[in-house]
């Protein structure tokens, strides 16, 4: 078994060093914990997903020593609710999370924003433009908008560490939350920080004031709260009109002589933005408002420089939320300065931009208005879709979830629904597994295998892993107890969150700050429920987990499978450690019958054909052996060194 730990260092972790005017070259959500620190938090919490992950793993490695509290809660509603009674407590506080973790949170996101808090609370939206790592790519922007929170953008990771500091200012100074809205390729990047001060953080508790008419939002109270966030919105807008964060910036290949067009942009796109207009000669002279506090907007310094150009260009990622904001301010005042984004079709609404996708934006607009236009080239790329080589995700060589799969379509003979669920699994979807027909979001597999038992003619298995079985799995499968629906249910134990980064959740004897902590046994928690049918296996053990689950599938209601085996990455790491390997595994080539059935069925990374003969890749087999169980003809065995 693993022993979850993390070992202590002698040395102060370069990310807490009290230095200030140092400069480090930092990640942008390690950007995101240095300004955090700086700012004086106390409390953190988050549900890991990418692209938010690091910024946990980071305050994991450093709380105890910064002297935070940090913790991976059970979900992103519960972390944004330890964080925010802090704040309400009166203690800077921060909760972070992915786009679509913010939906888990947002009943407590939206009625935050009426109680406001009393000390600083920043909330971290990481969204996902082009789904690199999610179910969507939801614009979270519009979360600002419906709440009336204020919402930062920050275009690198110095802004990034320097907006938390404004960020915490500002909640403070309004007692509202503050929302950081990111993107992958800001959380991801690296760049140039200077540091700040790291200020002494206080460990005494604090007294709490009671205040029910504004923290008890019973409907009397919400409606008082309601008029008190309205009497807010015209403080916050001016101070956005005032804000360091939005500013006119002028490239350096400014044409004062062209036409003069104006960009409006904001977050990562400003770079693409800039980056394009340094690159490509139009012709035109070009100035840009960049803004990095998007909400509430600053609409006298949008019309101020709407007024001064001949036309407006914008450009953002995904939804055209800053263009139809702009369009209204030049509506209600009276300007006539086109405004040209998305709605005019000249932009993409779907995936990340990047150089070229802006060029062509701003090319199209040009070209219809019969200027001359460049030949386009970004640096070394020239104008064109690039081809690039397919590279699917797959499961790891040695994941237990691929023998788990194996042995389901041996156990339904590929006869079954299959709702699955967030995580390394849900790449059963691929051939030849093929384990994945309907996915919604976390939890859902639970909740969407008891509608489809009520519906379908085909057995219903349900794919979950035992930390979204934690985060949102625990009520859809007492909605089924107690509907009585009939599914299997398979709980995928690899004993961590693998595929954000392996961190810890409440089936482990960890907390998030590295302490000894009570584990939840699932099993138990199952049976407490009212689940009749529990079963706990190794589905590197295939002919007892295919039997294990032929038996669940004659049981008259929900039966649960758990497949228990740590996950292949966590075990060989835990093995190197030891200065030990696993036992690699080779094919005998004289056994070998050539029938594919190891490749077609099974199909571990490790396997390669040379024409027709099979083999073992040694530096990516894993050892786990199921490859010596699926061989009909056992040819498939220990490589003997």
């Amino acid at each position: 078994m693993i022993r979850w730990s993390i070992r202590e260092s002698d040395t102060m972790d370069e990310i807490l060093e009290d230095a200030p005017g140092k400069k480090v070259l930092l990640l942008g959500n390690d950007a995101v914990v240095r300004g955090a620190l700086e700012s004086g938090i106390r409390v953190a919490a988050t549900y890991p997903g990418t692209p938010s992950s690091e910024i946990g793993n980071t305050f994991q490695r450093i709380s105890k020593e910064a002297g935070i509290y940090f913790e991976f809660s059970i979900n992103e509603k519960v972390a944004f609710e330890v964080a925010a009674a802090a704040a309400v407590a009166g203690v800077r506080s921060f909760a972070f999370m992915k786009h679509v973790g913010l939906n888990v949170a947002s009943d407590a996101f939206m009625t935050l924003a009426y109680t406001g808090v009393r000390g600083g609370f920043v909330v971290l939206s990481a969204d996902d433009p082009s789904c690199h790592s999610s179910q969507n790519e939801q614009d979270n922007r519009y979360f600002a908008k419906m709440s009336s929170v204020p919402m930062l953008e920050p275009a690198t990771p110095e802004e990034a560490r320097s907006m938390m500091h404004y960020a915490f200012d500002i909640s403070e100074r309004f007692g509202m939350p503050v929302l950081l809205r990111t993107t992958t390729r800001m959380n991801h990047v690296r760049g140039v920080v200077t540091y700040d001060a790291v200020p002494e953080i206080s460990s005494e508790r604090v007294h709490f004031e009671r205040d029910p008419s504004r923290f008890v939002t019973v409907p009397a109270n919400a409606r008082t709260r309601h008029l008190e966030i309205l009497k807010l919105i015209p403080l916050m807008k001016e101070e956005s009109e005032v804000s360091p964060y939005n500013k006119v910036v002028v490239p350096s290949t400014a044409n004062l002589y062209g036409k003069r067009i104006g960009f409006i942009t904001s977050g990562v796109a400003f770079n693409y933005l800039m980056e394009t207009l340094e690159s490509v000669e139009f012709g035109m002279e070009a100035r840009v408002l960049k803004l990095g506090m998007t909400s509430p907007l600053p609409e006298e310094a949008i019309a101020e420089f709407c007024r001064e150009q001949d036309e407006i260009i914008i450009v953002e990622e995904l939804e055209p939320y800053l263009e139809e904001a702009v369009k209204i301010v030049c509506k209600e005042l009276g300007i006539g300065t086109p405004v040209l984004g998305k709605r005019d079709s000249h932009f993409p609404r779907e995936f990340e931009f990047n150089p070229d996708i802006v060029a062509r934006g701003i090319a199209s607009i040009l070209e219809g208005e019969g200027m001359n236009v460049p030949d386009l080239t970004i640096g070394s790329f020239e104008w064109k879709d690039l081809p690039t080589p397919p590279r699917p995700p797959v499961l790891c060589p040695g994941c237990p979830h691929r023998a788990t799969y194996f042995a389901v379509k041996r156990a339904t003979k590929g006869k079954a629904v299959y709702p699955t669920d967030i995580g390394c699994y849900t790449l059963g979807i691929a051939p030849p597994q093929s384990t994945g027909d309907l996915l919604i979001c976390m939890g859902s597999s639970v909740g969407s295998a008891g509608g489809l038992s009520r519906i379908v003619d085909e057995p219903v298995i349900a794919f979950i892993g035992d930390s979204t079985f934690f985060h949102s799995g625990i009520p859809p499968l007492i909605n089924a107890v107690h509907s009585g629906h009939k599914f299997v249910l398979n709980i995928m134990d690899n004993a961590t969150t693998a595929m954000t980064g392996h961190q810890p959740h409440p089936g482990l004897p960890m907390d998030g700050m590295g302490g000894i902590a009570n584990a939840i046994n699932i099993e138990k928690l199952c049976r407490g429920i009212g689940v009749e049918f529990i079963k706990v296996i190794d589905p590197l053990k295939v002919k007892e987990t295919q039997k294990a689950f032929e038996e669940a599938l004659e049981h008259d209601g929900v039966s649960v499978i758990i497949t228990r085996s740590v996950c292949a990455l966590l075990w060989d790491r835990e093995l190197r450690k030891r200065g030990r390997s696993r036992l690699k595994y080779t094919v005998y080539q004289e056994k070998c019958k050539k029938c594919n059935a190891c490749t077609k069925t099974f199909a571990c990374p490790a396997f390669y054909k040379i024409g027709e003969e099979h083999y073992i890749d040694p530096g990516l087999c894993l050892g786990c052996g199921v490859c010596e169980q699926v061989c009909p003809f056992g040819a498939m065995g220990p490589l003997e060194e």
